[in-house]
Protein backbone atom coordinates (compact mmCIF):
# COMPACT_ATOMS: atom_id res chain seq x y z
CA UNK A 1 0.00 0.00 0.00
CA UNK A 2 1.08 3.57 -0.59
CA UNK A 3 1.13 6.21 2.12
CA UNK A 4 -2.21 7.59 0.92
CA UNK A 5 -5.39 6.82 2.82
CA UNK A 6 -6.94 3.36 2.46
CA UNK A 7 -10.24 3.45 0.59
CA UNK A 8 -12.97 1.47 2.40
CA UNK A 9 -16.43 0.24 1.51
CA UNK A 10 -18.93 -1.08 4.08
CA UNK A 11 -21.68 -3.54 3.19
CA UNK A 12 -24.51 -3.76 5.71
CA UNK A 13 -25.79 -0.72 7.62
CA UNK A 14 -27.98 -2.48 10.16
CA UNK A 15 -26.96 -3.30 13.75
CA UNK A 16 -23.13 -3.29 13.57
CA UNK A 17 -22.50 -1.47 10.29
CA UNK A 18 -23.01 2.05 11.70
CA UNK A 19 -20.29 1.39 14.30
CA UNK A 20 -17.85 0.31 11.60
CA UNK A 21 -18.73 3.32 9.47
CA UNK A 22 -18.24 5.71 12.39
CA UNK A 23 -14.79 4.30 13.14
CA UNK A 24 -13.64 4.29 9.52
CA UNK A 25 -14.82 7.89 9.18
CA UNK A 26 -12.88 8.83 12.30
CA UNK A 27 -9.67 7.10 11.26
CA UNK A 28 -7.23 9.52 9.58
CA UNK A 29 -5.62 6.65 7.64
CA UNK A 30 -8.86 5.70 5.88
CA UNK A 31 -11.33 7.22 3.47
CA UNK A 32 -14.84 5.80 3.59
CA UNK A 33 -15.86 5.66 -0.07
CA UNK A 34 -19.19 3.85 -0.06
CA UNK A 35 -21.93 2.07 1.90
CA UNK A 36 -24.07 -0.73 0.44
CA UNK A 37 -27.37 -1.95 1.87
CA UNK A 38 -30.60 -3.35 0.45
CA UNK A 39 -32.78 -1.13 2.67
CA UNK A 40 -33.27 2.37 1.18
CA UNK A 41 -34.18 3.78 4.59
CA UNK A 42 -30.84 2.72 6.06
CA UNK A 43 -29.01 4.24 3.11
CA UNK A 44 -30.95 7.47 3.57
CA UNK A 45 -30.01 7.52 7.26
CA UNK A 46 -26.32 7.05 6.40
CA UNK A 47 -26.48 9.80 3.77
CA UNK A 48 -27.82 12.25 6.33
CA UNK A 49 -24.91 11.54 8.66
CA UNK A 50 -22.20 11.25 6.00
CA UNK A 51 -23.27 13.25 2.94
CA UNK A 52 -19.93 12.78 1.17
CA UNK A 53 -20.13 8.98 1.14
CA UNK A 54 -21.58 7.10 -1.85
CA UNK A 55 -24.59 4.90 -1.04
CA UNK A 56 -25.83 2.00 -3.16
CA UNK A 57 -28.12 -1.02 -3.00
CA UNK A 58 -25.78 -2.91 -5.33
CA UNK A 59 -22.77 -4.61 -3.74
CA UNK A 60 -21.02 -4.84 -7.12
CA UNK A 61 -20.72 -1.06 -7.14
CA UNK A 62 -18.29 -1.32 -4.23
CA UNK A 63 -16.37 -4.21 -5.78
CA UNK A 64 -15.91 -2.41 -9.11
CA UNK A 65 -14.78 0.86 -7.55
CA UNK A 66 -10.98 1.11 -7.99
CA UNK A 67 -10.72 3.64 -5.16
CA UNK A 68 -11.89 1.01 -2.65
CA UNK A 69 -8.99 -1.06 -1.27
CA UNK A 70 -10.86 -2.88 1.52
CA UNK A 71 -14.37 -4.11 2.24
CA UNK A 72 -15.94 -4.40 5.71
CA UNK A 73 -18.85 -6.86 5.87
CA UNK A 74 -21.58 -6.43 8.50
CA UNK A 75 -24.45 -8.51 7.12
CA UNK A 76 -26.31 -11.64 8.34
CA UNK A 77 -24.05 -14.67 8.89
CA UNK A 78 -25.51 -16.63 5.98
CA UNK A 79 -24.16 -14.04 3.53
CA UNK A 80 -20.64 -13.63 4.97
CA UNK A 81 -18.95 -16.27 2.81
CA UNK A 82 -20.29 -15.19 -0.57
CA UNK A 83 -19.70 -11.48 0.06
CA UNK A 84 -16.18 -12.07 1.41
CA UNK A 85 -15.23 -14.37 -1.45
CA UNK A 86 -16.48 -11.86 -4.03
CA UNK A 87 -14.47 -9.10 -2.36
CA UNK A 88 -11.28 -11.18 -2.33
CA UNK A 89 -11.75 -12.13 -5.98
CA UNK A 90 -12.12 -8.41 -6.72
CA UNK A 91 -8.72 -7.82 -5.09
CA UNK A 92 -10.08 -6.19 -1.92
CA UNK A 93 -8.82 -6.73 1.61
CA UNK A 94 -11.63 -7.98 3.85
CA UNK A 95 -12.86 -7.44 7.42
CA UNK A 96 -15.84 -9.67 8.25
CA UNK A 97 -18.19 -9.44 11.23
CA UNK A 98 -18.09 -12.59 13.39
CA UNK A 99 -18.38 -15.43 12.66
CA UNK A 100 -16.30 -15.49 9.50
CA UNK A 101 -18.59 -18.00 7.76
CA UNK A 102 -21.27 -20.51 8.79
CA UNK A 103 -19.01 -23.54 8.11
CA UNK A 104 -15.34 -24.33 8.64
CA UNK A 105 -14.80 -25.61 5.09
CA UNK A 106 -16.03 -22.26 3.75
CA UNK A 107 -13.55 -20.43 6.00
CA UNK A 108 -10.75 -22.59 4.59
CA UNK A 109 -11.73 -21.51 1.08
CA UNK A 110 -11.61 -17.86 2.11
CA UNK A 111 -8.19 -18.34 3.72
CA UNK A 112 -6.90 -20.01 0.57
CA UNK A 113 -8.27 -17.23 -1.65
CA UNK A 114 -6.75 -14.49 0.53
CA UNK A 115 -3.38 -16.26 0.72
CA UNK A 116 -3.18 -16.80 -3.03
CA UNK A 117 -3.90 -13.14 -3.69
CA UNK A 118 -1.77 -11.75 -0.86
CA UNK A 119 -4.76 -10.02 0.74
CA UNK A 120 -5.65 -9.37 4.38
CA UNK A 121 -8.53 -11.47 5.70
CA UNK A 122 -9.62 -10.53 9.21
CA UNK A 123 -12.60 -11.48 11.36
CA UNK A 124 -14.24 -8.95 13.65
CA UNK A 125 -13.63 -10.58 17.05
CA UNK A 126 -13.98 -7.21 18.74
CA UNK A 127 -13.39 -8.43 22.30
CA UNK A 128 -9.79 -9.34 21.46
CA UNK A 129 -9.15 -5.63 20.99
CA UNK A 130 -10.67 -4.51 24.28
CA UNK A 131 -8.11 -3.15 26.76
CA UNK A 132 -9.54 -5.53 29.40
CA UNK A 133 -8.97 -8.73 27.42
CA UNK A 134 -5.55 -7.55 26.30
CA UNK A 135 -4.68 -6.91 29.95
CA UNK A 136 -5.84 -10.40 30.97
CA UNK A 137 -3.70 -11.91 28.22
CA UNK A 138 -0.74 -9.86 29.40
CA UNK A 139 -1.20 -10.99 33.03
CA UNK A 140 -1.41 -14.66 32.00
CA UNK A 141 1.53 -14.53 29.58
CA UNK A 142 3.73 -12.95 32.26
CA UNK A 143 2.85 -15.70 34.74
CA UNK A 144 0.89 -13.50 37.13
CA UNK A 145 -1.87 -16.11 37.51
CA UNK A 146 0.45 -19.13 37.56
CA UNK A 147 -1.08 -22.25 35.99
CA UNK A 148 -4.55 -21.41 34.67
CA UNK A 149 -7.10 -23.76 36.23
CA UNK A 150 -10.35 -22.52 34.76
CA UNK A 151 -12.21 -19.97 32.63
CA UNK A 152 -15.84 -19.57 33.69
CA UNK A 153 -18.09 -17.13 31.85
CA UNK A 154 -21.74 -16.08 31.81
CA UNK A 155 -22.97 -14.02 28.88
CA UNK A 156 -26.71 -13.40 28.92
CA UNK A 157 -29.40 -10.87 28.07
CA UNK A 158 -33.03 -10.65 26.95
CA UNK A 159 -32.63 -11.03 23.15
CA UNK A 160 -31.67 -10.31 20.45
CA UNK A 161 -33.29 -13.48 19.06
CA UNK A 162 -31.87 -14.37 15.67
CA UNK A 163 -33.24 -16.69 13.03
CA UNK A 164 -30.09 -17.71 11.16
CA UNK A 165 -27.82 -18.60 14.11
CA UNK A 166 -28.31 -20.02 17.58
CA UNK A 167 -27.11 -18.44 20.82
CA UNK A 168 -23.65 -20.05 20.75
CA UNK A 169 -22.88 -18.62 17.30
CA UNK A 170 -24.09 -15.22 18.51
CA UNK A 171 -22.74 -14.97 22.07
CA UNK A 172 -20.41 -17.91 22.84
CA UNK A 173 -18.31 -16.97 19.82
CA UNK A 174 -16.98 -14.06 21.93
CA UNK A 175 -15.75 -16.26 24.77
CA UNK A 176 -14.33 -18.90 22.46
CA UNK A 177 -12.30 -16.26 20.64
CA UNK A 178 -11.14 -14.82 23.99
CA UNK A 179 -10.15 -18.27 25.32
CA UNK A 180 -8.17 -18.93 22.17
CA UNK A 181 -6.44 -15.55 22.50
CA UNK A 182 -5.51 -15.53 26.19
CA UNK A 183 -4.57 -19.18 26.79
CA UNK A 184 -1.37 -20.89 25.70
CA UNK A 185 -3.09 -24.10 24.67
CA UNK A 186 -6.03 -25.07 22.52
CA UNK A 187 -8.97 -27.23 23.63
CA UNK A 188 -8.94 -30.89 22.63
CA UNK A 189 -12.67 -31.57 23.04
CA UNK A 190 -15.97 -29.80 23.59
CA UNK A 191 -19.26 -30.77 25.22
CA UNK A 192 -22.42 -28.67 24.99
CA UNK A 193 -26.12 -28.73 25.80
CA UNK A 194 -28.72 -26.28 24.59
CA UNK A 195 -32.45 -25.56 24.59
CA UNK A 196 -34.94 -23.72 22.42
CA UNK A 197 -38.01 -22.21 24.08
CA UNK A 198 -39.45 -20.61 20.95
CA UNK A 199 -41.02 -23.01 18.47
CA UNK A 200 -39.16 -23.19 15.17
CA UNK A 201 -36.22 -21.10 16.33
CA UNK A 202 -32.64 -22.17 17.15
CA UNK A 203 -31.33 -22.72 20.68
CA UNK A 204 -31.69 -19.61 22.86
CA UNK A 205 -29.61 -20.89 25.80
CA UNK A 206 -26.60 -23.18 26.01
CA UNK A 207 -23.81 -24.40 28.26
CA UNK A 208 -20.43 -25.26 26.77
CA UNK A 209 -17.45 -27.05 28.33
CA UNK A 210 -14.02 -26.97 26.71
CA UNK A 211 -11.48 -29.61 27.73
CA UNK A 212 -7.70 -29.17 27.59
CA UNK A 213 -4.77 -31.56 27.95
CA UNK A 214 -3.72 -29.65 31.07
CA UNK A 215 -5.81 -29.22 34.23
CA UNK A 216 -7.53 -26.21 32.68
CA UNK A 217 -11.24 -26.35 31.90
CA UNK A 218 -13.49 -23.67 30.41
CA UNK A 219 -17.22 -23.24 30.95
CA UNK A 220 -19.30 -20.82 28.92
CA UNK A 221 -22.96 -20.16 29.67
CA UNK A 222 -24.97 -18.14 27.12
CA UNK A 223 -28.60 -17.13 27.24
CA UNK A 224 -31.00 -14.95 25.25
CA UNK A 225 -33.74 -15.38 27.89
CA UNK A 226 -32.17 -13.70 30.90
CA UNK A 227 -34.03 -10.98 32.83
CA UNK A 228 -30.79 -9.00 33.13
CA UNK A 229 -27.71 -8.46 31.01
CA UNK A 230 -24.63 -10.25 32.36
CA UNK A 231 -21.10 -10.18 30.96
CA UNK A 232 -19.00 -11.73 33.71
CA UNK A 233 -15.94 -13.98 33.56
CA UNK A 234 -13.80 -15.67 36.21
CA UNK A 235 -10.28 -16.84 35.41
CA UNK A 236 -8.64 -18.88 38.16
CA UNK A 237 -4.96 -19.70 38.47
CA UNK A 238 -2.58 -21.32 40.93
CA UNK A 239 -1.26 -17.90 42.03
CA UNK A 240 -4.04 -15.37 41.43
CA UNK A 241 -7.59 -15.10 40.15
CA UNK A 242 -9.35 -12.58 37.91
CA UNK A 243 -12.92 -11.30 37.85
CA UNK A 244 -13.72 -9.59 34.55
CA UNK A 245 -17.04 -7.75 34.32
CA UNK A 246 -17.44 -6.06 30.97
CA UNK A 247 -20.43 -4.05 32.20
CA UNK A 248 -18.38 -2.34 34.92
CA UNK A 249 -17.82 1.29 33.87
CA UNK A 250 -14.35 1.60 35.44
CA UNK A 251 -12.94 -1.42 37.26
CA UNK A 252 -13.60 -4.03 34.58
CA UNK A 253 -10.80 -6.27 35.87
CA UNK A 254 -10.14 -7.17 39.50
CA UNK A 255 -7.14 -9.34 40.35
CA UNK A 256 -7.40 -11.32 43.59
CA UNK A 257 -4.40 -12.72 45.41
CA UNK A 258 -6.48 -15.65 46.60
CA UNK A 259 -6.21 -19.38 46.19
CA UNK A 260 -5.45 -22.68 47.87
CA UNK A 261 -2.26 -24.37 49.04
CA UNK A 262 -1.79 -28.14 49.40
CA UNK A 263 0.36 -29.50 52.20
CA UNK A 264 1.29 -33.19 51.84
CA UNK A 265 4.47 -35.23 51.95
CA UNK A 266 5.27 -37.42 48.91
CA UNK A 267 4.78 -40.66 50.88
CA UNK A 268 1.39 -39.53 52.20
CA UNK A 269 0.00 -37.83 49.12
CA UNK A 270 -3.50 -39.06 49.95
CA UNK A 271 -3.41 -37.29 53.31
CA UNK A 272 -3.08 -33.70 52.19
CA UNK A 273 -4.30 -30.58 53.90
CA UNK A 274 -5.85 -27.70 51.99
CA UNK A 275 -4.88 -24.20 53.05
CA UNK A 276 -6.50 -21.00 51.89
CA UNK A 277 -4.63 -17.89 50.84
CA UNK A 278 -6.42 -14.53 51.05
CA UNK A 279 -4.33 -11.59 49.92
CA UNK A 280 -5.08 -8.23 48.41
CA UNK A 281 -7.31 -7.28 45.49
CA UNK A 282 -6.20 -4.74 42.92
CA UNK A 283 -7.85 -3.28 39.85
CA UNK A 284 -5.33 -2.50 37.09
CA UNK A 285 -5.75 0.72 35.17
CA UNK A 286 -7.58 -0.04 31.93
CA UNK A 287 -7.69 2.27 28.94
CA UNK A 288 -11.11 3.59 27.95
CA UNK A 289 -10.28 3.49 24.24
CA UNK A 290 -13.05 1.92 22.16
CA UNK A 291 -12.15 -1.62 21.09
CA UNK A 292 -13.51 -1.13 17.59
CA UNK A 293 -11.27 1.90 17.13
CA UNK A 294 -8.25 -0.23 18.04
CA UNK A 295 -9.47 -3.00 15.76
CA UNK A 296 -9.94 -0.70 12.76
CA UNK A 297 -6.47 0.75 13.31
CA UNK A 298 -5.06 -2.78 13.45
CA UNK A 299 -6.89 -3.82 10.26
CA UNK A 300 -5.63 -0.79 8.34
CA UNK A 301 -2.10 -1.39 9.63
CA UNK A 302 -2.23 -4.99 8.39
CA UNK A 303 -3.54 -3.87 5.00
CA UNK A 304 -0.77 -1.32 4.63
CA UNK A 305 2.10 -3.44 5.93
CA UNK A 306 1.03 -6.92 4.93
CA UNK A 307 1.23 -8.09 8.54
CA UNK A 308 -0.83 -10.88 10.09
CA UNK A 309 -3.94 -9.75 12.02
CA UNK A 310 -4.53 -10.91 15.59
CA UNK A 311 -7.92 -12.22 14.45
CA UNK A 312 -6.82 -13.56 11.07
CA UNK A 313 -8.54 -16.24 9.00
CA UNK A 314 -6.92 -19.09 10.92
CA UNK A 315 -8.05 -17.59 14.23
CA UNK A 316 -11.58 -17.41 12.81
CA UNK A 317 -11.28 -21.01 11.58
CA UNK A 318 -10.33 -22.32 15.03
CA UNK A 319 -13.35 -20.58 16.56
CA UNK A 320 -15.75 -22.02 13.97
CA UNK A 321 -14.33 -25.52 14.39
CA UNK A 322 -15.23 -25.27 18.09
CA UNK A 323 -18.69 -23.82 17.33
CA UNK A 324 -19.41 -26.64 14.88
CA UNK A 325 -18.24 -29.25 17.39
CA UNK A 326 -20.40 -27.66 20.09
CA UNK A 327 -23.41 -27.74 17.76
CA UNK A 328 -22.81 -31.44 17.10
CA UNK A 329 -22.56 -32.06 20.83
CA UNK A 330 -25.87 -30.24 21.45
CA UNK A 331 -27.53 -32.46 18.83
CA UNK A 332 -26.09 -35.51 20.63
CA UNK A 333 -27.29 -34.40 24.09
CA UNK A 334 -23.93 -33.23 25.35
CA UNK A 335 -21.68 -36.05 24.12
CA UNK A 336 -18.07 -34.75 23.95
CA UNK A 337 -16.72 -34.09 20.46
CA UNK A 338 -12.98 -34.34 19.79
CA UNK A 339 -11.37 -31.33 18.15
CA UNK A 340 -8.14 -33.08 17.16
CA UNK A 341 -9.34 -34.43 13.83
CA UNK A 342 -10.74 -31.11 12.55
CA UNK A 343 -7.59 -29.33 13.73
CA UNK A 344 -5.41 -31.81 11.84
CA UNK A 345 -7.41 -31.19 8.67
CA UNK A 346 -7.11 -27.42 8.96
CA UNK A 347 -3.38 -27.68 9.72
CA UNK A 348 -2.93 -29.71 6.53
CA UNK A 349 -4.76 -26.98 4.62
CA UNK A 350 -2.48 -24.35 6.17
CA UNK A 351 0.71 -26.27 5.23
CA UNK A 352 -0.52 -26.82 1.68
Amino acid sequence: MTSSRVGVGVVGYGYWGPNLVRNFIGNPATRLVGIADLDPRKLAASSQLYPGVITTNCYDDLLKDPSIDAIAIATPVRSHYELALAALKAGKHVLVEKPLAPKADLVRRLIDEADRRGLTLMVDHTFLYTPAVQKIRDLISHGQLGDVYYYDSTRSSLGLFQSDVNVIWDLAVHDISIIQYILDEEPIAVSATGSSHVAGSPENMAHITLFFESECVAHVSVNWLSPIKVRQTFVGGSKKMIVYDDLEPTEKIKVYDKGITLDASPENAHQFRIGYRAGDMWAPNISTKEALQTEVEHFIGCVRNGTKPISDGYSGLRVIEILEAASRSIADQGKPVSLKQSRRISDDVRVA
